[in-house]
């Protein structure tokens, strides 16, 4: 029985059983041998031409600098392809001070948690991912936030506390001052004191991180190249007034508020009101100065509680997307914003982890808010984030002496926590300032009006209660330890780690440069790349070379600057943040 046409194999002769003779079995082989040749042939020419194709393509991406095509899955790169036009771009760089990659699984699994969301669901930046980032440097494999904030101004190693200085005691130019000498316009935004390292390291230069009066004047212009920066949002003020003004801390009597105002033409807004008079960046008028603390903008845990007071991260980011985006919008050039996250750093500092969780996920607010702008912005954009390094040693996980390990931790008692340690040891400092309290009260009233109200713990002991009342200089780390040991977060230092540190993208033209593991100053040297400003910041560098080469400093400044060093790096406490007077306005 023939067989039916829809089960005929494709090669079967079309020949009937009937009229089979010697002559169609070989006439049958010899058709199936040609059409086997010919797709044998097909197939081969096929495959050639992939691969002719595939190698053209990558010999084109390879000779062109910046270079590549972005990732299919970045917001940016599907927007824009291919390598930067030549033409009017936008760079936004932001740095997530202090954290490290534990950071982030610490903050995933408390957000899931408190948002009731599945155990798939990831943070803005873990879909950002891009690659690590290596943080020693030129004198320590540990650095600190000036040498690792040089690595991306300069791009270039130096030493810990350096602020755009090289080992050698020399200036190196910056891409926001190159950015601003080709015609961009440039900004700066974060959370803590804007002469703090990282946003000094893109528009200051002195010998170490301590000179903060001076890092003000170079900020508003009153420096070697004059104004370099548009807009700068943050806190900080008492580096701007003049010594004895209340909440100064100037230690000579230049007002540089007025200073900035009357011969640098900045704007100048200090308080939230003035903050909300800029309309979000709709009413900028540049160059703009907006110092809305007296040092830092107090933690998130603490500053949502006082949004009348203090605007957040991603409000001042918004406001200065908007601003720079409207002061660029006849320029064939476009702007140049570092953003940063300041605050994660002091968290880990000292080591409280339910203020962390809240920097981060502010951080990822961020993040995502200048994804959107991107994704709606006619303007070549990209965003690239980082850390200068990891604060604190954070793991998931702590071993109580003499226990075995538990596998576990609990983002539970962090979202039990409303107030940061910082604010507790405010006010704690105050009800000793004004009660005296004998022991006895005041452990009450730290176990009462402290442990259990704002941080949720029922079950505070009478060792943890007695070492917050008689060392209350201890207490921002004692209450932090509270937590810390509840939830079961360790930490390993008060200072900072060598951990690699994540970096994060939106994707675009050239990014392919910093994707895997990358020195911090591969970093920088991409910055300035992308923007097409390596020769400018060379011809700067001559200039600082020229105008503060002779200015290096003596032994004994030398000297001076070690010994502030030291103290700087030993007190970890004041590091992390807490200065009195910083809750002023609720104590």
């Amino acid at each position: 029985m023939a067989p039916s046409p829809e089960r005929t194999p494709l090669l079967a002769s079309d020949q009937s059983p009937d009229r089979e003779n010697d002559n169609a079995a070989p006439r049958s082989r010899w058709r199936e041998l040609a059409l086997f040749t010919w797709a044998l042939l097909a197939t081969a020419a096929v495959i050639v031409l992939a691969v002719v194709i595939q190698h053209s393509n990558s010999t084109q991406h390879s000779s062109i600098s910046p270079a590549a095509v972005s990732d299919s899955s970045s917001v940016a790169g599907d927007k824009k392809h291919g390598s930067p036009s030549g033409g009017k771009r936008n760079l936004v760089f932001m740095v997530s001070d202090g954290m490290g990659p534990a950071s982030l699984s610490l903050t995933r699994s408390f957000r899931q948690l408190t948002q009731d969301l599945p155990i798939d669901d990831t943070l803005t930046l873990d879909r950002h991912f891009w690659g690590t980032s290596r943080t020693r440097s030129s004198n320590s494999l540990v650095t600190d936030s000036a040498a690792g904030a040089t690595a991306f101004s300069c791009g270039l190693k130096s030493y810990n506390g350096a602020i755009s200085m090289l080992p050698d005691h020399t200036p190196c130019g910056t891409v926001l001052e190159a950015a601003k000498r080709a015609g961009y316009h440039t900004g700066l935004v974060v959370t803590t004191d804007i002469t703090d390292a990282t946003p000094a390291c893109f528009a200051a230069h002195v010998f170490h991180r301590m000179q903060g009066d001076e890092i003000a004047l170079h900020e508003i212009g009153h420096g070697p190249l004059g104004r370099v920066v548009d807009l700068m949002l943050g806190g900080g003020r008492c580096h701007f007034l003049p010594k004895g003004t209340p909440g100064s801390c100037r230690q000579d009597d230049i007002d540089v508020t007025k200073l900035a105002q009357e011969e640098y033409g900045w704007n100048y807004v200090s308080d939230r009101a003035g903050f909300d008079s800029l309309g979000l960046g709709k009413n900028v008028s540049l160059p703009q100065l907006g110092l809305f603390a007296t040092t830092d903008v107090p933690f998130e845990i603490d500053r949502c509680n006082m949004a009348d007071v203090y605007p957040s991260l991603s409000e001042m980011a918004a406001t200065a997307l908007a601003a720079l985006e409207e002061a660029t919008k006849d320029s064939d050039k476009g702007f140049f914003l570092m953003i940063e996250g300041s605050r994660i750093d002091h968290a880990g500092h000292i080591n409280d982890p339910a203020a962390q969780v809240r920097e981060v996920l502010e951080y990822d607010k961020t993040f995502k808010s200048v994804l959107d702008f991107i994704e709606k912005s006619d303007t070549e954009t990209i965003l690239v984030a980082t850390s200068d390094h990891e604060t604190g040693g954070l793991s998931t996980a702590w071993q109580a002496p003499s226990e075995l390990p538990v596998y576990n931790w609990h983002p539970t008692v962090l979202a039990r926590a409303n107030a940061s340690s910082e604010l507790l040891t405010a006010l704690l400092l105050k009800h000793i300032a004004e009660t005296g309290d004998k022991e006895e009260p005041l452990l009450r009233w730290i176990n009462d009006e402290l442990v259990v109200k704002h941080l949720n713990i029922k079950d505070a002991s009478e060792v943890e209660l007695n070492s917050i009342a008689s060392n209350p200089a201890l207490a921002i780390q004692l209450f932090a330890r509270m937590v810390s040991v509840r939830a079961r977060v360790g930490w390993s230092t008060h200072g900072h780690s060598a951990v690699d540190v994540n970096i994060y993208s939106s994707g675009g033209p050239g990014t392919e440069k910093i994707r895997g593991n990358v020195e911090n100053t591969d970093v920088g040297k991409f910055l300035r790349g992308w923007l097409d400003l390596d020769s400018e910041v060379e011809n700067i560098t001559k200039e600082l070379v020229k105008k503060l080469g002779d200015k290096a400093p003596s032994q004994k400044q030398l000297n001076k600057i070690e010994k502030a060093s030291t103290a700087f790096e030993d007190d970890g406490v004041a590091h992390g943040g807490f200065e009195s007077g910083l809750y002023g306005h609720v104590l």
